[in-house]
């Protein structure tokens, strides 16, 4: 996965700033440090703040920049950027700009069908309760609606003269047979190719689409969609040519690597207000630095920099495979004729959703690891059995199972079935596991059979932060890493203590 912490060198200085105000209250940065906008000839977006303003919505200047320049329109009045990403921490007000550009394309744009749709149902219900309340309280907006449609799963508004706002919970049909005129995603940073795949396609018979993503910082493998914008706005800043058809806005902080000098002044430190100040723009209008301290003393650090300050962890391209151990390294490992000699160790482990499980053994060969795929099938119904064949054949040191991962349902099976104790690493020796098959990789101690199953899961793994160390994670939803996980805890238990015959069982 990328960070924010390598990859940009092109961060802008606030151009509006406001200053502390006569109680002393300072401000967020109203421009992001972070934007891309295709060029415009005029804007809609004044018509969106005034008609918000218009029904009590009264929005910060940073809100108000969104909507100017996402709505900006070409020469002949359609939308300059068919794309807009707004990507802001949480609690910073991302809400208002929703629904000053949908109460716009109700009242003002005449657009037919805006869909609105959010990862949860109860998202997309409370966006609806707030333009609701939004509508009602001006009745010259009002009196132009039809009706409020409250059915589950159903809620919409339509007026009149027939321009509905409708809001959905994604998934990956929902979305399918409506023509939008406008997408609006909320959550984008839990936005796949299903939602995409259903939500997109609506808006290709329309003359002047437009698609809004709204979210905070990246979250790993659910925020495909948003590393791929993210992607195409840092390219554009990176060749200094804006993105022809996509307005990027996004606040974060641009943190301190590890290789940074002491006195390194082009990064931010995470405990600093500068940086809180540089990726909150509502500080100063919702949110304060004496909220945000009390939030950094109970967070990880993780976790603060990724909900507060923006830095987020992004899927990496499709295309870059290979992240951890490149392809070259690892086909130099392959040997035919390797094979395992005893002691041995097998390990088991399946994907999250089940759909596939692996069984890996691994064992001394010339000096070096011999790790091997015995197994790998779809569903899991086999694995007792075929755990029973292997061990009954070669009487294993020892069986690995991580219990705190989709295969720790087995364990208690599989120990009554084997009679034995399944070894179950915690996660310091996860991290340890990983580093070892790393190790062994690059310094060319390990040999395999090049099997497509090891091959396709390191192609598509990379690596997810585990306490100080890593373990590994998929780069995206649809790769198995079941058969490295496998591969890896099985070569770790070659060398775990197991316990000897009638010794106790210190596992």
């Amino acid at each position: 996965m990328t960070s924010l912490l390598s990859e940009r060198s092109a961060a802008r200085p606030p151009a509006s700033t406001p200053p502390a105000d006569d109680d002393g209250r300072v401000y967020g940065w109203q421009q992001p440090p972070v934007e891309t906008v295709p060029p415009s000839a005029s804007s809609a977006g004044q018509e969106a703040i005034d008609l918000a303003a218009r029904a009590g919505l009264l929005l910060d200047p940073w809100q108000q920049h969104i909507l100017r320049r996402g709505m900006g329109e070409k020469p002949d009045g359609s939308w300059s950027a068919f794309e807009v990403c707004v990507n802001v921490p949480r609690q910073n007000g991302k809400g208002g700009i929703i629904e000053a550009r949908e109460l716009w394309g109700l009242f003002i744009g005449g657009e037919q069908l805006i869909l609105h749709s959010a990862h949860e149902f109860k998202t997309a219900k409370a966006a609806f309760k707030r333009v609701e309340r939004l509508i009602r309280g001006c009745p010259d907006l009002h009196k132009r609606v039809k009706a409020y449609r409250y059915t589950v799963g159903e809620e919409s508004i339509e007026l009149h003269t027939g321009q509905t706002l409708r809001f959905i919970a994604r998934s990956k049909g929902s979305g399918r047979g409506f023509t939008g005129d406008c997408n609006i995603l909320d959550e984008d940073m839990i936005l796949g190719d299903d939602a995409m795949d259903a939500l997109l396609p609506t808006m290709a018979a329309v003359a002047n689409p437009q698609i809004w993503y709204l979210g905070s910082a990246g979250i790993g493998a659910p925020s495909v969609q948003l590393g791929r914008l993210r992607r195409r706005a840092l390219a554009a800043i990176e060749a200094g040519v804006p993105d022809p058809s996509l307005a990027y806005f996004e606040w974060s902080a641009d943190l301190h690597a590890d290789e940074c000098p002491n006195d390194c002044a082009d990064h931010d430190d995470a405990g600093s207000d500068e940086a809180v100040l540089k990726a909150n723009p509502a500080v100063g209008y919702r949110l304060t630095l004496e909220k945000v301290r009390n939030e950094r003393l109970t967070l990880s650090a993780v976790g603060y920099a990724r909900e507060r300050l923006g830095v987020g962890e992004y899927p990496a391209d499709e295309a870059d495979t290979w992240q951890v151990i490149g392809e070259d390294v690892w086909r130099a490992l392959a040997a035919a004729e390797s094979s395992p000699s005893d002691p041995v160790a097998f390990a088991i482990d399946m994907t999250p959703e089940r759909s596939h499980a692996a069984i890996c053994v691994a064992g001394e060969w010339r000096g070096g690891t011999h790790v091997e795929v015995v197994d790998h099938r779809p569903g899991t119904g086999w694995i007792l059995e075929r755990a029973a064949e292997l061990h009954a054949k070669w009487g294993p040191r020892c069986w690995v199972i991580d219990g705190a991962g989709p295969a720790g349902s087995l364990i208690a099976e599989l120990e009554e079935r084997l009679g034995v104790e399944v070894v179950q690493p915690k996660g310091r020796e996860v991290a340890a596991a990983c580093g070892q098959f790393y190790d062994a990789a690059t310094e060319q101690t390990m040999s395999h059979l090049d099997q497509a199953p090891l091959a396709a899961a390191l192609a598509g793994a990379q690596k997810r932060p585990l306490g100080d160390a890593w373990a590994w994670a998929r780069r995206i939803v649809s790769v198995d890493i079941s058969p490295l996980v496998a591969a890896t805890l099985a070569k770790w238990g070659l060398g775990v203590d197991v316990e000897e015959e009638g010794a106790p069982n210190l596992w």
